[in-house]
């Protein structure tokens, strides 16, 4: 395991809500995971929440609108690496999202909307936080202690 003294306390990107600015937000995810020392399994899921939490604030809280603010906030401390992703979107209200059926999902051959699923199934904690006519934030983390290579 690498010095604590050397690793990232915090970090933050903005980008303009466009789906091309995904792989700005990936690099910016996996350079920290990295820095950290998170094994390569565990960067692609982290990296994989990210995109979907990304994804969904790009064509639901922004509905597309290219010029919304997406920010993205790595913080490390306590062996928790939290990622902290912000919109002034529309609010979004996890407990209206009922947890899949993936066996009839996959029967019906459908495609989307597993996204709070796969971010729930990948990461140790997940919480959305909404201001109304503020903010929204969705809350990432992974604990170092169980993750760590």
């Amino acid at each position: 395991m690498k010095n604590e003294d050397n690793k990232i306390k915090e970090k933050e990107l903005s980008v303009k809500s466009k789906t091309n600015n995904l792989s700005m937000i990936r690099d910016f995810v996996y350079n920290a995971a990295t820095e950290i020392g998170f094994s390569s399994d565990v960067i692609d899921n982290i990296i994989l929440a990210v995109d979907e939490a990304c994804t969904n604030i790009i064509k639901h809280a922004y509905k597309s609108y290219p010029e919304g603010e997406i920010t993205v906030k790595l913080k490390y401390a306590d062996k928790k690496f939290t990622i902290i992703i912000m919109d002034h979107g529309t609010p979004f209200k996890p407990e209206t999202v009922p947890d899949p059926d993936l066996q009839s999902y996959y029967r019906q051959h459908r495609v989307g909307g597993l996204g709070m699923y796969l971010m729930k199934s990948l990461m140790d904690e997940v919480k959305y936080v909404s201001v109304p006519g503020k903010y929204n934030q969705v809350l990432l983390s992974k604990n170092l202690n169980s993750a760590l290579r």
